[in-house]
């Protein structure tokens, strides 16, 4: 009975070990990221179906080859995705990267719905903010036999994260999308680390100069920029895009004014400082004052991030060093 209990535990070690041996010497899986394989992994993503602005199922049944911009933003999210060849139409006002300049024009907010349905687009990316004057132009595409997919307008970060998701995913670009997405969160996160401890400061964004003030107040994509760098929105009580009379501006007294109109007027800083009375507004007498990129920090796309920053450092010179 006792060599019988032995043979059994002997039989028991041996099984372990070559168990054990097995486990050492088995070579860990090493995932197949060729060329070949990555374009086989792209290509079983689909079909896909993403649900677009106005609620239209929106159904791609290969990677497309062909698209149509009717957006700057769009445009910028394509590029950054490695589309850029795919791209063969944007509007006249897509200036984001420079390659994005040299494609066929499709017009800007009346566009040519003959010349988009020529070149036979896979899908074209159009833009809710447009609907108003567009929506029957897209149905003409839609007839055509053309998918359009209405990107959302987006008022926050998060919305604009989504977009990249849902564009990345029609193309074939998930990962990408993904990757762009983690990068620009990562950056804001840097960011709003800079300023999480300083004394907020007032501020007021300029759109337009005079004779007619436009600014962003609260409900709008500034206002949620201006919140997330530790800032307040001087006109946050008021609604959307509104008007602003400069005796307003100097009872309000902001800290900074910031100004995105630079490419129209020659000198940004002296239209705000020559205004009768504001000589008492703080951001004039502390030269706290500055013109930003209007597409960095207005298109909702990849660059998004790098518009934060740009304004995190007009706001917030002495923490950024500059």
């Amino acid at each position: 009975m006792k060599s019988l209990w032995k043979l059994w535990m002997t039989a028991a070690m041996a099984v372990l070990l070559l168990a054990a041996c097995g486990q050492d010497s088995t070579e860990p899986a090493v995932k197949d990221e060729s060329p070949a394989q990555i374009e086989k992994e792209a290509e079983a993503a689909f079909p896909v179906t993403v649900t677009d602005a106005v609620g239209n199922d929106i159904t791609i049944e290969e990677a497309p080859d062909a698209i149509v911009s009717m957006m700057p933003s769009n445009t910028e999210i394509l590029f950054a995705l490695g589309l850029g060849e795919e791209v063969k139409a944007v509007t006249d006002f897509d200036n984001y990267p420079a390659e994005a300049a040299e494609k066929e024009k499709i017009g800007g907010m009346e566009f040519n719905v003959e010349k988009i349905v020529s070149l036979s687009p896979d899908v074209v990316f159009a833009h809710e903010s447009a609907l108003s004057t567009g929506e029957a132009g897209y149905q003409q595409i839609r007839d055509a036999g053309i998918q359009v997919f209405v990107v959302s307008n987006a008022v926050d970060f998060e919305t604009t994260y989504v977009t990249i998701e849902q564009i990345g995913r029609l193309t074939g670009k998930t990962a990408e999308a993904e990757q762009i997405v983690s990068d620009m969160k990562a950056k804001v996160e840097e960011i709003q680390a800079k300023v999480a401890d300083v004394e907020p400061k007032t501020v007021l964004v300029e759109t337009s100069p005079r004779p007619e003030i436009y600014s962003p107040a609260g409900d709008t994509f500034m206002d949620e920029m201006l919140k997330m760098m530790n800032a307040e929105n001087v006109i946050s009580d008021l609604e959307g895009w509104v008007k602003v009379d400069p005796e307003e501006i100097v009872k309000r007294n902001p800290d900074v004014i910031l100004t995105t109109y630079g490419g129209y007027v020659e000198d940004p800083l002296t239209e705000v400082t020559d205004r009768d009375g504001f000589d008492s507004v703080t951001a004039v007498k502390e030269g706290a004052i500055a013109d930003l990129d209007a597409d960095l920090t207005n298109r909702q796309g990849p660059r998004l991030a790098d518009g934060l920053e740009t304004i995190a450092k007009a706001i917030y010179p002495e923490v950024f060093g500059e």
